[in-house]
Formats: structure tokens, sequence, C-alpha cells
């Protein structure tokens, strides 16, 4: 049985992640990383906490989703042993809206606990909304403190992690959620231009892409294993 590591969106929690476990259950065994959720820290020290859940002693993929994306390139950059392919979902690998970095100064007057949960399910699940899901999300941003949610949004307006992507030797595979109203199709073109050799593929789907297309994305990874065995079996012949 592969197993799948998932590095979290900016929640950091692994409450969101259930459909994905119960699609894949059959074939891949899901570790699901988990930040801090009352403590302020930057990309690099995420990452830390990230490298704490990969496997010593087996072989793995790592999936990055949203937020984790720089965080996962960085990892996948660093060539650790047992990695066999990294997927980016819904990420980015720098700011995906540029423009929004002047206002970053902004954020710690943000009202973060008084969003109004109609316009977290607009961005994160448009037409694809459940009572589940919308359940699961305010679950999950529930159990994090908002100067952490704004220190984190500021990470993603400063981060650029793109010259890392050339150092990556593992086959890359992008997950792209067409109804995606946070991160649009040129943080893919950016990554491509760095890392030509990354693959697209695409959902109708919104940026909580591994909750509602769950069986989708399983059906995927479960396709790309025997692939990613055999190349890392070629790499070490």
């Amino acid at each position: 049985m592969m197993t799948i590591v998932l590095l979290p969106g900016m929640d950091g929690t692994d409450t969101l992640y259930d459909p994905l476990r119960k699609a894949s259950g059959g074939y891949c065994k899901l570790i699901v990383a988990s930040y801090p959720v009352d403590q302020v820290l930057d990309y690099a020290t995420l990452e830390t906490v990230a490298r704490c859940y990969l496997p010593v002693d087996e072989d793995y993929i790592l999936l990055g989703e949203s937020f984790s994306g720089p965080i996962a390139i960085s990892i996948a950059a660093s060539h650790p042993p047992g990695l066999l392919g990294l997927i980016l979902c819904a990420s980015f690998a720098s700011n995906p809206k540029p423009w929004l970095a002047h206002f970053r100064h902004v954020l710690p007057y943000l009202p973060l606990a008084a969003a109004p949960a109609a316009a977290l399910n607009y961005f994160l699940l448009g037409k694809f909304s459940t009572l589940e899901l919308r359940e699961l999300l305010v679950k999950a941003l529930a159990t994090v403190l908002p100067k952490v949610l704004k220190a984190r949004m500021r990470c993603v307006l400063l981060i650029d992690n793109r010259h890392k992507l050339a150092s990556i030797k593992v086959p890359v595979h992008y997950l792209y959620a067409r109804q995606d109203r946070l991160v649009p199709f040129s943080a893919y073109t950016d990554i491509y231009d760095y890392l030509p050799a990354t693959l697209l593929h695409e959902f109708d789907a919104p940026h909580f892409l591994l909750q509602t297309k769950a069986t989708e994305v399983a059906a995927l990874i479960g396709d790309l294993l025997p692939t990613l065995k055999r190349l890392n079996l070629q790499n070490q012949e």
C-alpha cells in the first residue's frame, strides 16, 4: 500500500480530508500533516513541522494542497529519501495574486472571526457546496486562532519558491480546479515556466478540489502509482 503525505491548506488541520481518505483507502495510506493552531510560524518553520510527517522507511507521494504548495516544493527540491512524486493541488510556488502584496500591512486589522460563512462558501466551495462540507469548513477554521490565519495569509503574499522548482527530480503533477475563485490558472503556468515537465490535470471543481472531487483524485493517484514506481526502479538501476 502506497503512502501519501498530504500537507494541508491554510487551516493546517486534518479536518477536511475524510472524503479523500475514504476514497483512497483501498490502496493508499493517507498521512495528513498538522500545523500548530495557536502559533504564528513562517513557511520555513512550518516546513520543519511538515518534515516530521515524512516516512523514514518507505516510499511515498507528497501532496501539497493550496497554502502548503511552497512547503511541498521546498521539500521535494531537497531530494528526501523515499519520495516518488510531487502533486500540487490548487496551489502555487509564489503569490498567486501579486497585486495583493500591497495590502499585506492591512492583514492584522482584518476581522476574520466575523467573516460571513457565505463568503467562505462562495470562494472555497461555490456551486459544489454541501451541508457536510460547510460544517467541515467551519469546524476546521474554528480551531485556528485568527492571528495564525492572518500570519499565513501574509506568508502567501510574500512567498516565492519558484527558484527551487528546477531542483526537483521526481515527477510533478498539478491538479487544477477550473472553478477555483482563489488560485488562478496562472499559478500553474508560473510553475510550468520554471519546470516544464509539470503535468496538468484539470477538474471541474472549486478551490476545495480534494474535498469535492475526492473519488476522481483518488482514481488519478491510483493510475499514477505504477508509473511512479517504475520510474523509481529505473532511477535506482
